[in-house]
């Protein structure tokens, strides 16, 4: 057995009809495998059966407390059935990308069977181009961005043949799953930790007030933090860190910031990595700036459309592992996050990315001075028999009107691999993220690099957002507009 942190049980906290706590991946493979045999659901049951000992998240179910007095475990699941996880269908035709879209907006929309090990695998046909997709979604409770990787480089292979996979160790013992008097019993043993929990995350969360987006711009909150920090030093084991001086700026309401639904939008691109560092050399900014750069001018374009840019900059909530080396392979969520306030009220398209090139150069230094465990800070400080509800009821604040949202919507950059990957002797053709929106955010979009192309996969609330194609249009745009320039025209 092994217990949920605060930080992961959040994602499971978060969850209602209409919130999910699930991310995904939708990957486009060739129709047949390097012998020639089609790519099918079998192919990859097959594969995975012969690698379950390698991806724990898989075979693990949740375990609730009785009562919710402590958080959750993850334990083997003695009934477990890859049958019900792989799973198989197909588009109609013309099987293009906007129906691939639709169906991977249907699936994602769907919460997972709290019941069983929280993934589903869907082998989905008839996409046109003689491709194949294969979407896969697990909650974000289990992994995070870089722990996702990690059950990827088990699943994938860099050689069409595969590789030989050490056995599973053999115990012979059968798994057991504990009673809810046992886990009852546990409950109450963490009891008298609680209070302890609680203190030691509050110094660095009150000592860090000013660095959380959205807190830091209520009047009284920057004196408070610092003198916190002083406090915070004179107490052994807490260090709340060099901080630099946060700047005031709140996140415009947006459409993007009401409640959402329980429906999705899903649209993909791809774009040349080669265009992108163009762009890069030209200007002399980072992959990253670009990046960024262009999504804000695509929801900028969007938001002009439709009537909706305010004259601030919008507030971009940006992930970033905190994983160490020697926390690889511990599955779970090591993550934290930068507010960034990104151009969208510029204009002009130089002058919006060199400005986003000045903001994330400026929030990485500031974030260096935070705790890296600051999520986890905050988390630990509420008792988990209130956690649940204090964590929607935040959400409802912000989405609901009382409480100026913290970011309007979410872009995330990860890092991926520059050589061809296979799945069950399949070429993989695109890793596009699909990932988590929210109350108060309902878009996001996250960028997965592969083999000399950008996979861009955006995801948005269907009542705020009915059509997610426009973006696409708008970032291949943005992007043609910056290639077309250069500095001595800005």
């Amino acid at each position: 057995m092994r217990q949920l942190t605060s930080l992961d049980a959040q994602f499971l906290a978060l969850e209602d009809r209409h919130n999910y706590g699930h991310v995904g991946s939708l990957t486009i493979l060739e129709a047949a495998a390097v012998s020639g045999e089609p790519f099918t659901a079998q192919r990859v049951s097959d594969l995975l059966a012969t690698r379950l000992h390698l991806l724990p998240p898989f075979r693990w179910r949740l375990a609730e407390v009785p009562l919710g007095i402590d958080h959750p475990y993850w334990i083997e699941d003695p009934e477990f059935d890859l049958e019900y996880h792989v799973r198989e269908l197909a588009l109609p035709d013309p099987g293009d990308d906007r129906q691939l879209a639709e169906q991977v907006a249907r699936i994602h929309s769907r919460p997972l069977d709290r019941t069983r090990p929280l993934w589903e695998l869907y082998v989905i046909h008839n996409v046109a181009g003689g491709r194949v997709g294969m979407f896969t979604k697990i909650h974000h409770s289990a992994i995070d961005g870089m722990s996702g990787a990690e059950i990827l480089s088990v699943v994938l292979d860099l050689e069409p043949e595969g590789r030989v996979i050490p056995p599973p160790e053999v115990d012979g013992r059968p798994a057991r799953a504990p009673g809810g008097l046992e886990l009852f019993g546990r409950g109450l043993a963490n009891l008298p930790r609680q209070p302890l929990r609680t203190l030691r995350g509050l110094p660095p969360m009150v000592a860090n007030l000013d660095t959380l987006p959205g807190v830091g711009a209520i009047p009284g909150t920057a004196m408070v933090a610092r003198v916190s920090r002083r406090i915070a030093r004179l107490i052994p084991g807490v260090e709340p860190g060099e901080v630099l001086e946060m700047p005031r700026n709140m996140a415009p309401r947006t459409v993007f910031n009401g409640p959402v639904s329980g429906h999705r939008r899903v649209s993909f691109a791809t774009i040349p990595l080669d265009e992108v560092k163009a762009v890069k050399n030209r200007f002399g900014v980072t992959v990253n700036d670009v990046v960024v750069a262009i999504a804000a001018g695509a929801v900028r374009r969007w938001l002009l459309d439709h009537a909706e840019l305010p004259d601030r900059p919008l507030t971009a909530m940006i992930p970033l592992s905190v994983r160490t080396p020697e926390q690889f392979g511990t599955y779970g969520n090591r993550i934290s996050m930068m507010g960034v306030p990104i151009p969208t009220d510029e204009p002009d398209p130089v002058l919006r990315l060199r400005r986003t090139h000045e903001v994330l150069r400026s929030a990485k230094e500031r974030h260096r001075g935070v705790p890296a465990s600051i999520l986890q800070d905050i988390t630990q400080s509420i008792p988990p028999a209130v956690f649940a509800r204090a964590s929607r009821t935040v959400l409802g604040l912000v989405s609901r009107g009382p409480v100026a949202p913290a970011w309007n919507l979410c872009i995330s950059n990860v890092p991926g691999v520059p050589m061809p990957l296979y799945c069950a002797g399949t070429r993989v053709l695109n890793e596009y993220p699909i990932s988590v929106i929210a109350d108060g955010m309902g878009l996001n979009i996250t960028v997965l690099s592969y083999q000399g192309q950008m996979d861009f996969g955006i995801v948005a609330d269907r009542e705020q957002m009915p059509d997610a194609w426009p973006l696409v249009d708008n970032l291949r745009g943005e992007l043609a507009t910056l290639l077309a320039l250069s500095p001595e025209q800005e």
